[in-house]
């Protein structure tokens, strides 16, 4: 408590979400109400993408998949996120990859691990999502190996990027699969660690999967057994 109230007093931090003044700075740069407010995802959730569906009924009649998944074959097994990308999760995963707040991929990785244990239980290895090579330099890190290396799995950097494509954040929904189509590859030093093995994909954000998907084709024609996918948060298509 002393050496909170001199670090507030002398350094005035403040929350990395909200701004506001922090309490206790030693705990994180993150205050406790912000994480408090993060509402996890809860069911009925589509088995495959971990998308919200309606109601209980809906899901139900459709299999317990989302519109998209039934539309679209997925080679992801399942996927799950703590959260909706919105508020305050958005806030903090925005200090995270643009403000280089990098001590919050522990307790965000926490957080992905509770929300999602079927995910991991069984799994070898997880596998984050790349960056390409120029992005990776200009930030400095990469937001999903910082959250890939704190889960408790192993991580293995078994995809490169094979080309540098638009962020997806900036196409509309048709145009995303097309964007990142080959852009993945396995790394020669880690195909024979992937063949025959359940992998679960890690990333900040899961939008409409297309990157996921990309990622899970170069893995599964390497011989993976099943891919699965954890993110931090997913934009959910509906609000229920």
């Amino acid at each position: 408590m002393i050496v909170d109230a001199i670090m507030a007093l002398v350094l005035a931090p403040c929350c990395a979400a909200c701004d506001d003044p922090l309490e206790r700075p030693i705990l994180g740069c993150v205050c406790p109400s912000c994480w408090s407010s993060i509402r996890s995802l809860t069911e009925p959730l589509c088995e495959t993408c971990g998308d919200a569906l309606a109601t209980w009924r809906r899901a139900v009649s459709d299999a317990r998949q989302c519109a998209r998944c039934r539309r679209l074959p997925r080679l992801i097994s399942r996927g799950r996120a703590i959260a909706a990308y919105d508020g305050r999760l958005r806030d903090i995963l925005h200090a995270l990859k643009y403000n280089s707040r990098r001590s919050l991929a522990a307790p965000l990785a926490r957080r992905m691990a509770s929300a999602a244990p079927e995910i991991l239980e069984g799994a070898d290895f997880a596998v984050p999502v790349p960056l390409h090579f120029l992005r990776h330099y200009r930030r400095g890190f990469n937001q999903a190996e910082e959250l890939a290396k704190r889960l408790p799995l192993p991580m293995l950097r078994a995809l490169r990027r094979t080309r540098r494509t638009a962020t997806q954040t900036e196409l509309p929904e048709a145009q995303r699969h097309r964007n990142v189509r080959d852009a993945f590859a396995v790394r020669w030093r880690a195909r024979g660690a992937i063949v025959a093995k359940t992998l679960v994909l890690v990333d900040d954000v899961s939008t409409t999967g297309a990157t996921l998907d990309a990622c899970a084709k170069a893995l599964m024609e390497a011989g993976a057994k099943e891919i699965r996918a954890l993110t931090a948060a997913r934009a959910v298509s509906r609000r229920r």
